[in-house]
């Protein structure tokens, strides 16, 4: 009986795997040819994208509007910017410490490679301004503009909790649209071993053989120091969240995020699959129903470690000193900025490389080199900072709701 169940609990993963092996064993074998099937996976990201975006809205609109005290909301943001802020700081404070301790030499050639035409300027205000809000409602449903429509949601939800008794209709519209969702994503996620292993059929049968080139030591840098703070210090982080019983609780339920990280490439197309695990983990309802979508846009623990590793490429490439203090303070502000900055969408624009490029007076040519670094690093910095939004979730559970948080009742 034990055997049946534990095959029924973990069938959808062993069918997820299976795909994304035979879609990458495809993708080593035949090389660009696999192009034929990307349409396939391009299917099933569409499908997950279209998705996604209702799916926010009534995650959190909906856990907003059902937290009985309003003063809750203030404590809870306040608790999620400082796990926020601490985690990706530590993660850039690593990734130049093990830049350090394992320099990149000064033997890579600048890539033929067209920078942009045009990088969109502003002043800062200007910046933040076109960062979380929109000039049209039609803008605002766009997954471009992520962090604009999470500010929405989260709005909606506190309006539906102002209103009291006048808004109870629209409350239960809320709660059913979130479960609605629910049930529509798990319909979408039964094409998931068809589409991800498609996906990563194209990927490594496209990409794969840039590894092995000119920037293999920066991309094995990358991924090591990504490997070990994805082991080490999420276990510790989930220890400090509960000690060992939390640690066995967050790795048993991190499997499918983080293999939809992997195959999607994308914080925003993870959510689903984090939502979930974060229920199964135990963390309260409406920790976890804002956190995960929140940290999609705001908490990439993932991008503050690639904006590192790019800074420390382009030192190495233009012969730049990264050994001074106030260099290496400005490094870790920036990764800090541009984890927050960048979307969380597969290639999800320039602004990283373009602030670096900026920041530092770097030629224009660095863009492309930053380009081809965070196309080789995307995926394992999609999985720092989707497996990083639930993990933080739980030290935000640990530090809202007390050391009895659901996680250790419910037992691993």
């Amino acid at each position: 009986m034990e055997s049946k169940d534990l095959l029924k609990n973990y069938s959808s993963i062993i069918f997820l795997l299976c795909g994304i092996v035979v879609g990458s064993i495809s993708g080593l074998m035949l090389g660009k040819q696999v192009e034929v099937i990307k349409p396939i996976g391009d299917l099933f990201l569409n499908l997950l994208f279209t998705a996604v975006i209702p799916l926010i809205f009534f995650a959190i609109a909906s856990s907003v509007a059902n937290i009985e005290k309003s003063e809750k909301i203030g404590r809870l943001l306040i608790i999620m910017i400082f796990v926020f802020l601490s985690t990706m700081f530590i993660a850039a404070l690593l990734a130049i410490l093990a830049a350090l301790l394992f320099p990149v030499h000064q033997n890579a050639g600048i890539l033929s490679m067209s920078p942009l035409e045009s990088i969109e300027k502003g002043t800062i205000g200007d910046q933040i301004t076109k960062l979380l809000t929109v000039d049209d409602f039609s803008d605002l449903i766009s997954r471009k503009n992520m962090l604009a429509f999470t500010l929405f949601s989260f709005l909606v939800g506190i309006a539906t909790l102002r209103a009291q008794q006048v808004g109870e209709d629209f409350r239960r519209f809320l709660n059913a649209g979130n479960e609605m969702m629910k049930q529509l994503l798990q319909l979408i996620m039964k094409f998931a071993p068809l589409g991800l292993g498609a996906h990563f059929a194209y990927q490594v049968g496209v990409f794969g053989p840039d590894l092995f080139g000119i920037y293999a030591k920066s991309v094995g840098l990358g991924y090591g120091i990504s490997f070990f703070y994805f082991v080490a210090f999420f276990s510790l982080y989930a220890f400090i969240a509960g000690g060992v019983s939390a640690v066995k609780v967050y790795w048993k339920n991190n499997i499918t995020p983080s293999l939809t990280a992997l195959g999607t490439c994308s914080s925003i197309a993870s959510v689903p699959a984090n939502l979930e695990a974060a229920e199964k983990m135990r963390i309260p309802a409406y920790i976890r129903n804002i956190v995960i979508p929140l940290g999609s846009s705001l908490h990439k623990e993932g991008s503050s470690v690639l904006s590192i590793i790019k800074i420390v490429v382009l030192f190495a490439v233009f012969g730049k000193d990264l050994t001074d203090v106030d260099t290496i303070l400005l490094a870790i502000g920036i990764s800090l900025i541009v984890s927050v900055a960048e979307g969380g969408v597969p290639n999800g624009g320039c602004i990283g490389e373009a602030l670096v490029v900026a920041m530092y007076g770097l030629p224009m040519e660095a863009l492309s080199i930053a380009i081809i670094i965070s196309t080789l690093l995307d995926p394992i910095a999609t999985l720092l900072s989707v497996s990083g939004d639930t993990v933080a979730a739980m030290l935000i559970a640990r530090f809202s709701e007390g050391k009895d948080w659901a996680c250790l009742k419910a037992g691993v």
